[in-house]
């Protein structure tokens, strides 16, 4: 018996060394991605993992100290409590609500043709990429009479004195969620864009002969179960988006916010990373991110699974 299980382990590795060999070309072609991958990815995960047990301070050698750095984070840290709640009322407010909006708007520029379709792409993409956007959300959350919400606001006797939004505690996070909703339309939504392309439109027509009655039923049977690795692929970088808030916090209410109104889990790594240099309790922070992301991913790799069915 253990000689026919030792011939088919020596069976299945020759067999593998045979598919290596076949695929000599594929695999030299993946090497350049594997390696980078491994280097910038997964080196640096494992590497901010083990350095979460270690007090770090970059001058001096590691020193391992077990669980005290998530201890302190859980225990002792009530800026953490704060920028972990505000991370997931952005997780859970601008994810759902900008993944549907990029699936919504590419849906809808998808029935334009040609140019317009092109010209439509490009507006509602380009504030994801523009590096002004922070400087016109300066200037219409601007604190003065001057800044164009509060000129609005004014004119139309709304309030009767200017308010200093991003200094207000009340208003920092609301309106970076607004801020974070604008520029949510990013990678997500060209990737639908490009998935609605490539739906087979033979399908529709078969549909309707199986009785397909509207365009919702359409989306619902046809297109969304057609573009399933698009809208896999958007959901997470719709999820990464929501939980790697940083750039808006800081350029808009600074770092940090006002009683830590704006204060996200980024926010707070880069504080302990980039400023304190406690890059030990850095990674600590950063290994609890990387698991709600994995976390949030799973489940919603489980929702999509059942579209269409």
């Amino acid at each position: 018996m253990k000689k026919m299980q030792n011939k088919s382990n020596q069976g299945s590795e020759w067999s593998l060394g045979n598919r290596i060999k076949r695929n000599k070309a594929s695999y030299v072609m993946l090497a350049p991605y594997f390696i980078l991958f491994f280097f910038f990815t997964v080196l640096p995960v494992l590497t901010s993992t083990a350095l979460s047990f270690t007090n770090f301070n970059v001058l001096e050698p590691p020193k391992f100290i077990f669980w005290e750095n998530y201890i302190r984070l859980f225990l002792n840290d009530d800026i953490f409590k704060i920028a972990l709640k505000n991370t997931l009322v952005f997780a859970v407010i601008t994810g759902p609500i900008s993944y549907f909006m990029c699936l919504v708007f590419a849906w809808i520029i998808n029935e334009f043709k040609g140019k317009t379709r092109a010209f439509l792409t490009l507006i509602f993409y380009a504030p994801s990429i523009s590096g002004n956007a922070y400087i016109v959300w300066n200037l219409i959350l601007k604190g003065d009479r001057f800044g164009y919400l509060n000129g609005l606001l004014l004119k139309w006797d709304f309030i009767q004195s200017a308010v200093i939004w991003m200094k207000t505690e009340k208003y920092v996070l609301p309106m970076l969620i607004i801020v974070q909703l604008w520029l949510s339309l990013g990678t997500g939504f060209l990737t639908f864009i490009a998935g609605l392309q490539t739906v087979d439109k033979t399908l529709y027509e078969a549909a309707a002969v199986d009785g397909i009655k509207n365009r919702w039923q359409e989306l619902w049977y046809i297109t969304l179960p057609s573009m399933k690795p698009q809208l896999m692929f958007g959901a997470v970088m719709q999820i990464t988006q929501a939980f790697a808030v940083s750039d808006i916090s800081i350029q808009l209410a600074g770092n940090p916010s006002v009683n830590y109104a704006g204060t996200t889990i980024v926010t707070h790594l880069l504080d302990y990373g980039s400023i304190r240099y406690e890059m030990g309790y850095a990674s600590a922070i950063a290994v609890i991110l990387f698991l709600l992301m994995i976390g949030t991913n799973k489940l919603i790799q489980n929702v999509l699974r059942k579209v269409g069915n």
